[in-house]
């Protein structure tokens, strides 16, 4: 929980920056894709079920508004994790342990950024939807026939991240808190995830389409 405190302080302090040292002609009326990896680790309880695994991954846009200080970031995180089930399910005659769970989250932040040269800092924070996915498993004909429950889930994330403007496209990262408010196997869920990756400028694909549909974008 200290950890916690910690991270959102420190997140709180990144939308609480307000000088730029310069002019952010870098997401002006810009539209970017964000591709990135990573790892996820539970924390507290969650740890009960979850375990950290290799890999995660998410896929999203960096969407500049008008004041390009701001901006929207629809992600979809897709999170792997190692998964002890704790409680009998009366549908399967076999417990898992050592299993694999998925997440496939999809968060609709909204953040601010702040320029230094090439360099970009951000915060954000918004809602997350997703489907969760549990391992079950059953002995039919003498062979163990595994299958899924699948199950939806709503959460909450704040975040912050970096990342730095190279020729054609940025390297970054980000760290988030994502905390689900519905429980797993009787354990609240709520995981750390690090993400690097790339960053890379659709503007111009992003107009060539909304051009075929009929919208003017970014229009004053």
């Amino acid at each position: 929980m200290r950890v916690l405190f910690v991270f959102l302080f420190l997140c709180a302090g990144c939308f609480m920056v307000s000088a730029q040292t310069e002019t952010d002609s870098l997401h002006y009326r810009k539209i970017y894709y964000m591709g990135g990896t990573g790892l996820s680790f539970p924390l507290g309880k969650s740890k009960n079920v979850l375990g950290t695994k290799l890999f995660s991954g998410s896929a999203g846009l960096d969407i500049a508004l008008k004041d390009s200080r701001y901006f929207l970031s629809p992600t979809l995180y897709m999170l792997t994790f190692r998964y002890d089930q704790q409680k009998d399910d009366p549908k399967y005659n076999y417990m898992i342990e050592n299993g694999r769970t998925n997440f496939y989250m999809l968060s609709l932040a909204a953040g601010r950024r702040h320029q230094y040269r090439r360099l970009n800092t951000f915060g954000y924070i918004g809602p997350v939807a997703g489907l969760v996915v549990e391992p079950r498993g059953n002995v039919v004909n003498e062979k163990l026939k595994m299958s899924n429950k699948y199950s939806l889930t709503v959460a909450g994330k704040i975040g912050m991240g970096a990342d730095y403007k190279f020729p054609g496209f940025f390297i970054g990262g980000e760290i988030g808190y994502m905390y689900n408010f519905r429980k797993m196997e009787g354990n609240p869920i709520q995981f750390l995830t690090i993400m690097v990756g790339l960053k890379s400028d659709i503007t111009s694909l992003s107009e060539k389409v909304t051009g075929v549909i009929g919208i003017e974008t970014y229009k004053d």
